[in-house]
């Protein structure tokens, strides 16, 4: 048995497959959904769920809210001394005993969903909070994809194309999906793993406690307050926010209408929508090839949000999913089908960026390209960029800039070579990303077939969220730049390589005279245009240069065969 979990910013959620129906298990209050919150106590004692969010009125200090979006950082929680993979495992750890008193049964498996916009470090984070928890992970799952496969579960028959926005507490992502025949295929997904419903708490707490001096202690609860307010709008036209005695004499009362509130929201909900428009660019869909928009997540609660994204796609969007339970359902269909208990159904993801090495003249080598379907692995061969070289720097990146330094480094390491004469020594290099989304790296020398091999989750670097974003637009905004800079790089170190060769092709007379003038004219070009900096003009001279110097390289090349020849003779 396989269990499958929804680890969400706010509220978590746990299910099983029984007699061929997932079902998502309820606490002992009756409760489905369980408040992602823990509280530590001095005394080493844990409380979670709604236990623990009761003790904010007492304890506030020492109660953790909203933890996924610290997952992947290699921090210390302030006051209670945990790491964010120790704070998750024990909302996993509620769950599991949710699960084992309800079944009656021991559980050991679990399927975890994240945002399909979770980098490597936070993959690997949930990964160890399961193990900490006690659980073995078989799968970790994109949340956009386990709400497709409950969307989807009574559709399969149906080639269909659909477009999943999931905005939930803490993440937005956007995942636009092809379903045929029980094969789940993504198209393109992208998102933001700092963007969801705590913000518009956020956005109403400071419009409530705007001019007042609120003690610390007290902040939770204008935080509740405001959470209530948002939810109370989803359905009334205006609410109206009561917090007695918040500084211990004075008391707020405050009307706050669905206008304000959209009005405060505007800007939050154009940063999902620039998400949803680079998802369609990157799929290569019109918005008439989509069936359908679905919207998961409980901030889809919002009218705002759904007139936004109907706006936006131009059609009337899918509701139909319970906004919070979908993606555990969909995590639960997940592990039944890898345990067996439901039928089988495929699941094909893909990596949201690029992933690659830095080369020779510091270019970003894509050797995994973004939205590359997972699991997958590539490879390519480089060589030694120097005579006698003793070992060669492999810098893994990620990112979609051209130029190396623009990218983010996600580990590097060093792989030893015989020294060998420049461009003789080979070196294989291959990535393999695993169904959970986790790069593993290998580097071969082919000469001593000796392996190197690095786990990027133990070494991926902490990137802010909001980056994420950043580098998919700042490869959009600096495209032409970028791709200026790498054309010009790529014909400087040709070059710099073939200006030397033709010198020595000159000096050892290998140059015919009607030749000489077009070949002395040319390297004059060379060198004027790499002085220049123009990229596409340096890349004609060098192209010019090397067509021009054809004929005597093959002498070149003929010479050295003769003088080999005649060693090996003894002539």
């Amino acid at each position: 048995m396989i269990v499958g979990i929804d680890l969400g910013t706010t509220h978590s959620a746990i299910g099983v497959v029984d007699s061929g129906f997932p079902i998502l298990l309820a606490d002992e209050e009756g409760k489905r959904i369980m408040p992602s919150v823990v509280w530590f106590g001095m005394d080493g004692a844990v409380e979670v769920g709604r236990k623990a969010l009761r003790r904010q009125a007492t304890d506030a200090r020492r109660v953790v809210l909203s933890v996924k979006r610290w997952m992947g950082a290699d921090t210390i929680l302030e006051n209670i001394g945990k790491t964010p993979d120790e704070v998750s495992a024990e909302i996993l750890k509620e769950l599991k005993r949710i699960a084992e008193w309800r079944i009656g049964a021991e559980v050991t498996k679990a399927v975890i969903t994240v945002p399909a916009y979770f980098n490597d470090a936070q993959r690997a984070a949930t990964k160890r909070a399961g193990e900490l928890a006690g659980l073995e992970v078989a799968r970790i799952l994109n949340e956009p994809t386990a709400a497709a496969l409950a969307y989807g579960l009574d559709k399969l028959k149906n080639k269909a194309r659909v477009a999943v926005y999931d905005l939930g507490g803490g993440t937005f992502d956007l995942t636009i999906l092809e379903m045929e025949d029980g094969v789940f295929q993504v198209l393109a997904t992208h998102g933001d793993t700092r963007l969801g419903g705590d913000d518009v708490d956020a956005m109403i707490c400071s419009w409530l406690s705007a001019g007042l001096e609120i003690p610390g202690y007290q902040r939770w609860r204008f935080l509740e307050e405001a959470e209530k307010a948002k939810r109370a709008l989803s359905d009334l036209s205006e609410f109206t926010l009561r917090i007695p005695f918040y500084d211990g004499k004075n008391s707020l009362e405050k009307t706050i209408t669905r206008l304000d509130l959209d009005a405060m929201t505007k800007g939050w909900i154009a940063r999902s929508l620039k998400c949803c428009q680079q998802a369609m660019h990157d799929s290569g869909l019109s918005l008439n090839e989509l069936d359908a928009v679905v919207l998961v997540g409980g901030s889809t609660r919002m009218p705002a949000v759904r007139e936004a994204v109907a706006e936006f796609f131009q059609c009337e969007v899918d509701v139909t999913q319970h906004p919070d339970e979908a993606i555990a359902l969909g995590a639960t269909i997940q592990a039944g089908v890898m345990s067996g208990a439901m039928r089988k159904m495929v699941l094909l993801d893909v990596t949201p960026l690029s992933l690659g090495i830095e080369t020779f003249g510091g270019l970003m080598n894509v050797l995994i390209s973004r939205n590359t379907t997972i699991p997958c692995k590539a490879g390519e061969m480089f060589t030694n960029a120097a005579d006698s070289q003793e070992k060669m720097a492999i810098r893994v990146l990620q990112g979609e800039r051209e130029m190396a330094r623009d990218n983010w480094e996600l580990g590097k390491f060093e792989v030893m070579m015989e020294k060998l004469p420049k461009g003789h020594a080979r070196v294989g290099v291959q990535f393999r990303i695993d169904a959970d989304g986790i790069l593993e790296v290998l580097a071969r020398d082919t000469k001593t077939g000796k392996d190197t091999v690095i786990n990027i989750a133990s070494s991926a670097v902490n990137v802010d969220d909001a980056a994420v974003e950043e580098m998919v637009s700042a490869s959009v905004e600096h495209a032409f730049e970028d791709m200026s800079e790498r054309i010009f790089t790529e014909a400087k170190l040709k070059a710099d390589e073939l200006l030397p060769a033709v010198e020595m092709i000159m000096a050892q007379g290998l140059v015919e005279e009607h030749e000489r003038g077009e070949i002395e004219a040319a390297v004059k070009e060379v060198k004027a245009t790499m002085a220049s900096g123009a990229a596409n003009a340096l890349k004609v001279a060098v192209q010019r240069l090397d067509s021009a110097t054809e004929a005597a390289a093959a002498r070149l090349v003929e010479k050295a065969m003769e003088e080999a020849l005649e060693r090996e003779l003894g002539l």
